[in-house]
């Protein structure tokens, strides 16, 4: 989606305000298949809820460590890597959304 200065601006300073307001859902240790003795995965899971739809105004764009990404429905039916769907799970029920 193209902008101009004034709607980069706009959009720009809702992200802002929007990661102001994240909810941390989990902080700690996570179950991953390349966890050692030695070596293990931590993460923080952070729910910002977006009711305005700002992130809907970027286009997508896979990462190094990703070969594809795309909005999705989720649900309690989807498959996800190692621990993910613990914190899907954790965001649909702090905001009492269907699981």
């Amino acid at each position: 989606m193209k902008m101009d200065k004034k709607q980069q601006a706009e959009v720009g300073k809702q992200v802002k305000d929007l990661f102001k307001k994240g909810n941390v859902l989990y902080k700690g240790y996570v179950d991953d298949p390349r966890n050692t003795d030695n070596a293990w995965m931590e993460t923080v899971a952070v729910n910002y809820h977006d009711l305005k739809g700002t992130f809907h105004k970027f286009k997508l764009q896979a990462g190094d460590d990703a070969g594809h990404v795309e909005w999705v429905d989720m649900d309690c039916n989807l498959k996800l890597y190692a621990s993910h769907s613990y914190f899907v799970m954790g965001a649909a029920q702090v905001n009492e959304a269907h699981w």
